[in-house]
């Protein structure tokens, strides 16, 4: 005769046979669950891009095809005639090479500086934070600060450019910084190079702190001096923090507004005129804001195309790598 113990856990055996696990829960119900989880969060930023950001688009192209002067009814449709009128514009054209030349300046010229002074406090320096903080300041301050302070600094006679050009016997530039067709885009572009590299400074300084020194020991091992070490090591390993900033730097001499608007206008005689000044001009000094969404659609394609050229052929073996080594966690 069984134990009643043996009868009782016989009992409780067959009860968790019968009734099984729990049921998990409907996939339907966690699909809708995470889409509306999605959807959540996804249609505010969603509503954000485009209010501010695909509708002006859609608006400027649409205005681009109108002669408006920014009040009244779009009722005079004239097509293509504003684009044709703006490559057929000595000014728009001559915008278009200022950009080129700050671009050329800034990556031959700014960049390689960066670099120099991010390898030089990658070193053992007795007081490179501070040096650090004081080269990554002026990047803090807002353009207008920037273009404020040094439109004092190059006044004319009064300023301190000058007392260092006549101290220097260089005569010839007294007066001229700012009012020389001739001497105003090198002179803002110091200003550029003033404000902006120590951000590219930084980036170039995270990058170096990012490469391991065991790779840096072994070539030295091998026997690699100093040059070889930095052109066939430290140069390669930096490519991407390279690539980026390039990337940077176009893009921002491309759209350059603020510095040169309070600098100088655009002139003397538009020497130092951007497309955003141009698009500035035109569309609330000139009221010819067709002509303006014009000049804004060029803007916007020059900075697409060059931004889809840049990251299917430049920085797509970075992307590819990022998502690769993403994907393999």
């Amino acid at each position: 005769m069984p134990s009643p113990v043996s009868t009782l856990t016989e009992e409780r055996t067959q009860n968790a046979l019968t009734v099984g696990p729990p049921a998990p829960a409907r996939p339907l119900l966690r699909g809708l669950h995470s889409w509306a989880s999605i959807v959540w969060f996804l249609v505010p930023a969603l509503a954000l891009f485009l209010v501010f950001v695909l509708a002006p688009i859609a608006v400027a192209v649409y205005t681009g095809f109108f002669k408006w002067g920014g009040t009244g009814p779009l009722d005079e449709f004239v097509g293509f005639d504003n684009y044709a009128k703006l490559f057929d514009d000595q000014v728009f054209l001559g915008d278009l090479e200022h950009g080129l030349y700050l671009i050329a300046l800034s990556i031959t010229v700014q960049l390689p500086f960066a670099l120099l002074t991010a390898v030089l406090l990658n070193q053992r320096l007795r007081g490179r934070a501070v040096y650090r903080m004081l080269f990554f300041a002026p990047y803090i301050l807002s353009e207008v600060v920037t273009a404020v302070l040094f439109t004092m600094i190059f006044l004319p006679d009064a300023g301190m450019a000058d007392h260092f050009a006549g101290a220097l016997g260089l005569e010839g530039l007294r007066g001229k910084w700012l009012a020389d067709p001739s001497t105003v885009m090198p002179t803002l572009f110091v200003v550029m190079t003033w404000k902006y590299f120590g951000f590219h400074m930084m980036l170039f300084l995270a990058g170096l702190q990012g490469i391991p020194g065991e790779i840096l020991e072994a070539a030295s091992i091998d026997g690699a001096g100093v040059w070889q070490r930095f052109w066939h090591v430290t140069l390669p390993l930096l490519g991407p923090t390279i690539r980026i900033s390039v990337f940077l730097s176009v893009i921002g001499a491309i759209q350059l507004f603020d510095l040169v608007w309070v600098m100088t206008a655009g002139g003397p005689n538009h020497s130092s005129e951007t497309m955003a000044i141009s698009m500035f001009q035109f569309g609330f000094k000139r009221y010819q804001v067709g002509y303006a969404s014009a000049i804004s659609v060029v803007l916007f394609m020059i900075s697409l195309v060059f931004s889809l050229f840049y990251q299917r052929y430049v920085l797509r073996r970075d992307l590819s790598g990022a998502v690769t080594s993403g994907g393999g966690r």
